[in-house]
């Protein structure tokens, strides 16, 4: 059974990176397993390209009325409308300013949109000390010089304007990760509930909670003791009355701060993540529950949508995002939009940390295969919402040859996979870099080795959205009229040479079927 193998060329690319190589994609044996190709055989490519044909491309219309006979027409497409997405989160700090200029440049080249870090723990170290601005550990020189980045609190968490005026000078598209999120280490800081408790309700905090080491949390973290698992969400809430008030109000403080200071600029939010394995005690009406994180506000998904939809402008997405794709997940979507919330799009997550699931893969075991990835689209298709793949993790199993030539046939007929389902509508690559990830991440998941230098998975992603995913073409006017082609949706410019021999050009979004755009001399 044949397979793919990935290799880079001497050749450069045009719409690629420049620094970068393009990729061949030729058949080969070898890399995967008879298996696996059974299980990605001939019928499922077919239909995947099916999809790509139907749900990624549009027809459109060129009037060329007005043009001598003969004109040469030259369409080029300068960007896709589909989301090919990273996290930023290493944004200066790889250690050299030729490290961080080619992590910078994969944004407007490979990537159209970046996540943006706002995990409250690290955003707001301190109560109303929310790190905007960029200070002085913020910056390439700190990092650069930084001899153990590793163990220092804001590593993968970066100050956020300087991100967000980067993207802006490039054109790139953001999206902001996360507003609310309960997990204790990244979701939420220490002093939540270490310093907002009233002294008369101190005791009964200090009776529910424990605290252990935890060097990735500035020395320390929270976990809930014995006597606050044998109390109920009520009698939680009778012994911290205040708290509980308090609780919700900084809920909602944080999400109107981030709104205020960004309005428009980042243009989709993960409101709140990963609730779904709540959706079933988020007691509305209640005060307090007891969620899988621990003690969170009653219905807080419902109240932060509800806080969100009041003080984000209406051309900001606001996003739900969670891994677990069950049946609650779409449930606990219905039950916020019935009650009035407006949630624009579903996040999903794909993590395959563990490299060994990658072999796993390659061998023919049944992981992420065509049909399974199918039918969790088609339950949260259920909510009839666009859908974002916002978190996906691909390892090498190994880091040798072998293992990213596995990593890349993965990643490779993943994205062709994904690209062809019609409410997809994004995907988002999570670590970019090998040995960056967070704790307990793999540090053999990136696109790029340590020293940025790039991985054959880098170039799988490259051949599929610079070149297999791009439409450029070139025709002349005819003496019938006008130009039909049919092309990727995105942005084009349209490109002649005028009656008086300078280049004249123009530029039109391509969305949906019939779109045209009309040239003149």
């Amino acid at each position: 059974m044949t397979g793919i193998l990935i290799t880079a060329s001497l050749s450069q690319t045009v719409n690629a990176q420049k620094n970068f190589p393009t990729c061949r994609v030729e058949d080969t044996g070898g890399i995967m397993s008879e298996a696996y190709w059974n299980i990605w055989n001939e019928q499922v490519n077919a239909e995947i390209d099916a999809g790509i044909e139907a749900n990624r491309k549009a027809d459109a219309v060129i009037i060329t009325s007005s043009l001598p006979k003969g004109t040469e027409i030259t369409i080029e497409q300068l960007s896709h409308e589909f989301i090919f997405g990273a996290q930023i989160f290493n944004f200066n700090q790889l250690g050299s300013s030729e490290l961080n200029d080619k992590y910078k440049n994969l944004w407007g080249t490979l990537f159209n949109s970046a996540t943006v870090p706002f995990y409250w723990s690290t955003f707001e170290t301190e109560p109303d000390r929310l790190r905007f601005a960029t200070e002085y550990w913020d910056t390439e020189e700190f990092w650069n010089n930084c001899p153990n980045p590793f163990s220092t609190r804001n590593w993968r968490r970066p100050s956020t304007d300087q991100i967000v005026e980067f993207c802006e000078s490039r054109g790139i598209r953001m999206h902001g990760h996360t507003l609310i999120w309960g997990h204790r280490t990244w979701g939420q800081p220490r002093w939540l509930l270490e310093d907002m408790v009233c002294p008369e309700e101190k005791g009964a905090m200090d009776s529910f909670v424990d605290t252990y080491v935890n060097p990735g949390n500035n020395g320390k973290d929270i976990m809930f003791s014995d006597h606050y698992r044998e109390l109920s969400a009520d009698e939680i809430s009778d012994a911290l009355p205040v708290f509980t008030k308090t609780l919700d109000s900084l809920f909602e403080k944080r999400i109107t701060e981030l709104a205020r200071h960004y309005g428009g600029r980042i243009v989709s939010w993960d409101v709140v993540n990963e609730s779904a394995s709540d959706y079933k005690i988020m007691n509305p009406g209640g005060r307090l529950i007891k969620s899988r994180y621990g003690i969170m506000p009653a219905d807080y998904t419902f109240k932060a949508f509800k806080t969100a939809g009041e003080v984000f402008p209406e051309n900001v997405a606001l996003n739900i995002n969670d891994w677990n794709l069950g049946q609650e997940y779409v449930d606990q979507v219905n039950d916020l939009t019935a009650r009035g919330c407006r949630v624009d799009i579903m996040g999903s997550q794909m993590h395959l940390f563990d490299p060994a699931q990658c072999l796993q893969i390659s061998l023919g075991d049944s992981i992420q295969t065509p049909e399974q990835i199918l039918e969790w689209t088609r339950r949260l298709s259920q909510a009839g919402m666009p859908i974002h793949l916002s978190e996906i993790t691909i390892s090498a199993p190994g880091n040798d040859e072998r293992g990213r030539q596995i990593q890349a046939v993965i990643t490779y007929n993943l994205y062709r996979l994904w690209f062809s389902i019609k409410p997809m509508m994004g995907i988002t690559w999570w670590n970019v870099v090998d040995d960056c990830g967070g704790a307990g991440e793999p540090t053999v998941s990136g696109l790029f080795e340590r020293q940025m230098n790039p991985k054959t998975s880098f170039y799988a992603l490259d051949t599929l959205i610079n070149h297999q995913w791009r439409t450029n073409i070139t025709a002349r006017t005819t003496k019938e009229g006008n130009i039909r082609f049919r092309g990727f949706k995105g942005k084009y410019r349209i490109s002649w040479t005028g009656a008086d021999g300078s280049t004249v050009s123009r530029e039109f979004l391509l969305k949906d079927d019939g779109d045209s755009i009309t040239l003149r001399q």
